[in-house]
């Protein structure tokens, strides 16, 4: 009898429940510590690691932003220990441009529906069904476990996985690797024979790093019938302009080369693999709505997100601001902030309002094995891939603290989802056997790692 027979419960048996009901618990971040905070959210995931006898932590870095851990001893002691996280914030949601209660959990078509379906309530609810069956049967990981549902992802981390990893560093103390967001998903590419359907895994082994500017532009104030050639709006939008039409070169990092060539293996399709300055666009199409993902990794980028300026109309302000997400390829930081600041300009001042760095972790090792090896045994048909995320995952503060990073949130995907625009888009859902799918996957996945 296996531990799960005698249980009589198994992961993918609760993990539709567990995410659904972790849906309906509102935790919008809406940056600059505002919103309702996870604490909700927190409190119900004690009750779920309570419920099943184990004895976690819960922190506050600011009143109603927290974060739970719990630890599990592994099978190996001698084996460096792994980290496994996610997120219990999600970003807001206008009730008016969904179809359905953005909060409400509705399974509609196959599928559940809400924010954080897909960012990420539905690896919470895999980690939960996970950990809540280590617990039930008594079975161990292979490797001693961190479980972490972090507050704050959605605004970079600051009341989450940074204040976290600097007051309670002790939580992580020997482990090497963590496993989070934003990968093994799949994506289903045409094959090489006859254009037969494959199912590549994107796994994450790396993410661009963060940079969060404001644009603040200085001139002279005045009149508006009076003609002025310091108008500080003038000059934020010339600046504006220039940064929109700066061409970022295009660079292939190792997991963006290793995605393409395994891509180009799959499909049949031949890429400029040395001339990155040639897009591929024939073999990113394959990827269908997954391709803007990995667009926003063949270069750094800079996007206008703000802008704030001026009080009566016939007044020209002193000063005009904007908000620019940048986000840079591993290696890219500094001169990516050496671009922006010539293209800004004499007049126009470049502040750093939150600034993260880039990863980049080898697609080779134990743990990708136990990856690859977990999702094979659920997908005998599998191909798994490395890709480099655009945006970015509490991976970024565990690697100050010297622990390797990955995206492994485990989905196989009916092809005509568009998958990827769900990640704060109208309308998020998981198909509730690719959760059924990713709780097997994970659970196989600790046993394995």
């Amino acid at each position: 009898m296996t531990s799960n027979e005698a249980s009589g419960i198994r992961p993918e048996d609760e993990v539709t429940r567990l995410c659904a009901e972790l849906i309906r618990i509102p935790s919008v971040n809406a940056g600059d510590n505002q919103g309702p905070g996870e604490r909700a959210a927190a409190e119900w995931v004690m009750e779920q690691l309570h419920e099943v006898g184990l004895d976690p932590v819960l922190v506050e870095s600011s009143p109603g932003r927290a974060s739970v851990m719990v630890r599990i001893e592994g099978a190996d002691p001698t084996l460096p220990g792994l980290v496994v996280h996610g997120h219990t914030d999600v970003v807001p949601a206008n009730a008016a441009d969904w179809q359905v209660d953005p909060f409400g959990a509705e399974e509609r078509d196959g599928c559940l529906w809400g924010r954080g379906a897909v960012d990420m309530k539905d690896m919470d609810a895999m980690i939960l069904a996970s950990v809540r069956d280590l617990a039930r049967t008594g079975a161990k990981p292979a490797r001693t476990t961190t479980f972490v549902f972090f507050a704050d992802e959605e605004a970079g981390g600051v009341y989450g996985s940074h204040w976290v990893t600097t007051h309670h560093p002790d939580w992580f103390e020997g482990a090497s690797e963590a496993i989070s967001e934003v990968g093994g998903f799949s994506v289903t590419v045409p094959g090489r024979h006859a254009g037969a359907p494959t199912r590549a895994y994107l796994l994450q082994t790396a993410e661009k790093g963060i940079a969060w500017l404001r644009l603040h532009a200085h001139g002279r104030a005045g009149h508006g019938s009076v003609p002025n050639d310091a108008n500080a709006v003038v000059r934020l939008a010339q600046a504006l302009a220039r940064i929109d039409a700066h061409v970022w070169p295009r660079e292939y990092v190792a997991s963006v080369r290793g995605l393409l060539d395994g891509l180009s293996e799959l499909t049949g399709i031949p890429y400029a693999a040395h001339d990155p300055s040639a897009l591929p666009a024939d073999l990113l199409r394959t990827l269908g709505g997954a391709q803007g993902f990995v667009l926003g990794t063949l270069r750094d980028t800079a996007q206008p997100t703000m802008l704030t300026s001026g009080y009566k109309h016939n007044v020209i302000p002193q000063t005009a601001t904007a908000a620019l997400d940048c986000r840079f390829l591993p290696g890219h930081e500094e001169s990516l902030m050496a671009t922006i600041r010539e293209l800004a300009g004499e007049h126009v001042e470049v502040e750093v309002m939150h600034r993260d760095t880039a990863l980049d972790a080898p697609f080779t090792g134990s743990l990708v094995e136990a990856m690859k090896q977990a999702l094979r045994a659920e997908d005998p048909d599998a191909h798994v891939l490395p890709y480099c995320l655009s945006g970015g995952t509490d991976n970024k503060a565990l690697s100050r603290l010297g622990i390797t990073g990955y995206g492994f949130a485990p989905l196989r995907l009916p092809p005509e989802l568009d998958f990827v625009s769900m990640f704060h888009g109208i309308d998020e859902r998981v198909p509730v056997e690719s959760l059924r799918f990713g709780a097997r996957v994970l659970r196989r996945f600790l046993d394995l790692a």
